[in-house]
């Protein structure tokens, strides 16, 4: 169903790019060139951008994901020490899922493949933008940006892959940390949109599929767990 929907959601952004292009306008504050500018040129700002409460939000949200690392791989390493051979349960294999799921998501997807080879420019580095690289739309490939490229978003991907851990807490903590959660987990895509970091299409596709990816690792673990007894049986 997410892996559906991923697909489905690609195919309107790039189908329809105005829809990217209409919301980076909306937080793009364009300016009066001088002089020297050349004729054709979009002179303005992302003004978001330079926001210093939106400055201090990315750095804090930057090093959640360090802190949920560091937390789960401590849980891993107690309950080894605890209970040597015996230390593999359903719960420690779904913290073992999640790790999987940020390397191959965020990490391999996101981060080297999509990010190091989609070639989209970000918003503000766009000559539609004050940039000086031409447009691409969401999965075109086609871009001349060639690192750290704009599809998809690296840190919605982050945002995704937090949501995702709401699932792994103690009953009695969802409600007083999973509520933060997601609502840090949807405002890390969209801070990247209203600064011109990303296209909206990048913000959710990034986000999304941390999803797909962690549902993925999620019934890859429940199909090793139950495979073996469901085989002998």
């Amino acid at each position: 169903m997410l892996f559906t929907l991923w697909w489905l959601l690609l195919f309107v952004f790039n189908r329809f790019p105005g829809i990217d292009l209409s919301v980076a306008q909306s937080v793009f504050t364009a300016v009066p060139c001088a002089s020297s500018t050349p004729v054709g040129e979009i002179c303005g700002t992302f003004a978001l951008a330079k926001n210093p409460l939106l400055e201090i939000l990315r750095e804090v949200t930057l090093a959640l994901p360090y802190i949920a690392i560091v937390a789960l791989l401590a849980t891993l390493v107690m309950s080894w020490r605890r209970y040597g051979a015996s230390w593999r349960t359903v719960k420690t294999d779904q913290y073992i899922a999640a790790l999987l799921s940020l390397a191959i998501g965020c990490g391999l997807i996101v981060n080297t493949l999509l990010k190091g080879y989609s070639g989209r420019p970000r918003p503000r580095g766009t000559d539609l933008f004050g940039g000086g690289l031409d447009f691409a739309q969401a999965g075109s490939f086609a871009g001349k940006c060639l690192g750290n490229c704009s599809f998809v978003s690296g840190e919605a991907s982050s945002g995704g892959w937090l949501l995702c851990l709401v699932l792994l807490l103690p009953p009695r903590l969802r409600f007083p940390l999973g509520i933060p959660l997601a609502v840090i987990s949807i405002m890390m895509p969209f801070m990247r949109v209203f600064t011109g970091a990303h296209y909206l299409s990048d913000a959710i596709l990034g986000w999304l599929l941390s999803l797909v990816v962690f549902a993925a690792a999620m019934a890859v673990i429940d199909f090793m767990r139950s495979g073996p007894s469901s085989i002998q049986s």
